[in-house]
């Protein structure tokens, strides 16, 4: 019944409207919306939408992956762009069962991925010109920093998160796999797909050169120090040559408009730490 009292505080009329008034979950989403000269129709944002600094005076909905109805309809959406895996299922059920029109944008974690996103983004929005106009030059951007990746043999762990001792890594069909493998370099990480917490002896077989991390702050922080004095991480050679590479996390995972800066700030980095011939 709350749900229900909720529901009736939609505009009415949505459909006819000329302007729609959009919701965008998804910190890539976001972006898109924003690259396409369509920010002015954003009423809300998710937690992860981040980028570009305007984005961050939207009213936030909640994160991504958690979300209310409440929060939701508290902005009065009458359209919801969402990335792949936003929810929980019960609020999309909710949303589309209130004729709120609920568009989820693909995922994925290649170079066709970005022009998919952006393509799919303005079809939602009426913007089909600008789409294919945007969709042509990321994939040109993307193909030039691809071509300029240089061939990377070092393997890279990417740390998802470091606590009480536990390490949480990037295996295959990932977006840390998918950014590593467009810089040229190797997942050390082989033997399973997604994110998962490693043994000790697991870290000391995939013997990372390099180890990638999202840069945070505060008390999710994971120092150089913090890696050294884990008892497996500490004995890798990335953690003994302090090989250690931190990117904004949207930046480098979200595969959106800045994915091809992304690559070339990631094989560049790289590159610096590779060692040198002779």
């Amino acid at each position: 019944m709350r749900w229900l009292a909720l529901i009736a505080l939609l505009p009415t009329g949505v459909a006819a409207q000329e302007t729609p008034r959009v919701l965008s979950l998804g910190g890539a989403v976001t972006e898109i919306v924003y690259a396409l000269g369509a920010g002015e129709a954003l009423v809300g944002r998710d937690q992860t939408s981040t980028y570009p600094a305007q984005a961050e005076a939207l009213p936030d909905v909640g994160y991504v992956r958690r979300l209310s109805p409440e929060g939701i309809l508290s902005v009065e959406p009458t359209l919801i762009l969402a990335e792949a895996g936003a929810g929980p299922v019960e609020t999309v059920t909710l949303m589309e069962g209130a004729g709120v029109p609920w568009v989820t944008i693909p995922g994925g974690y290649d170079a066709d991925t970005v022009p998919a996103k952006v393509n799919a983004v303005a079809n939602a929005l009426g913007l089909q010109e600008q789409g294919d106009a945007l969709a042509a030059e990321l994939a040109q951007q993307l193909a030039d920093a691809q071509a300029a990746t240089p061939d990377q043999p070092l393997k890279v762990m990417f740390v998802m998160s470091l606590q009480a001792g536990r390490v949480m890594a990037a295996g295959q069909d990932t977006a840390a796999n998918g950014m590593i493998t467009l810089a040229g370099a190797q997942n050390a990480i082989t033997s399973f797909d997604g994110y998962k917490q490693l043994t000790d002896e697991a870290i000391l077989t995939a013997a990372p050169d390099v180890i990638l991390m999202m840069a945070r702050a505060g008390e999710h922080a994971v120092t150089n120090a913090d890696l050294r004095a884990h008892p497996a991480l500490g004995a890798t050679p990335a953690a003994q040559n302090e090989a250690v590479i931190r990117m904004d996390g949207m930046y480098l995972l979200g595969f959106g408009p800045r994915t091809p800066e992304a690559i070339r700030d990631l094989s560049a980095r790289l590159s610096a730490l590779q060692p040198e011939a002779g």
